[in-house]
């Protein structure tokens, strides 16, 4: 039997985990951009929709709907980016997708991804001093 390789890691953790892999930090540092902005945009396409359909204002769905469109198709190719570099099963990459569909949900993964990917601990709010 030959000895271990030391340079082959061991542990649990996939080595792209670590946010000093290559292309890992840019990947995420893009995914970021791209979640924070198609979630505002979502954002502005349903007020756009409350505007056409409960106030017959079609003009705004006209503008925001194609852009946001675009801007969703970017979302989803720096997604499977992250996804590949990050090394996440196709479920993971395809509901971290799906985020960018449902209104605030692209914030919410975009926290838990980075908090992941960057080994940053939860942040638990402060408790208060107990006084007696």
């Amino acid at each position: 039997m030959t000895a271990p390789d030391p340079a082959v890691s061991t542990n649990e953790e996939s080595p792209a985990r670590d946010a000093a892999a290559p292309g890992l930090t840019g990947a995420l540092s893009r995914y970021r951009i791209a979640a924070y902005v198609v979630g505002v945009g979502l954002l502005c396409l349903c007020a756009a929709m409350v505007l056409n359909y409960g106030f017959d204002q079609p003009q705004y769905s006209k503008i925001v709907g194609p852009v946001h469109g675009f801007l969703y198709v970017v979302y989803l190719a720096l997604t499977v980016d992250l996804g590949l570099k990050a090394r996440w099963p196709m479920t993971r990459t395809v509901l971290i997708l799906l985020a960018g569909m449902v209104p605030f949900v692209s914030f919410i993964a975009e926290r838990k991804v980075t908090r992941e990917l960057t080994g940053a601990p939860e942040q638990t709010p402060p408790r208060a001093a107990s006084e007696g």
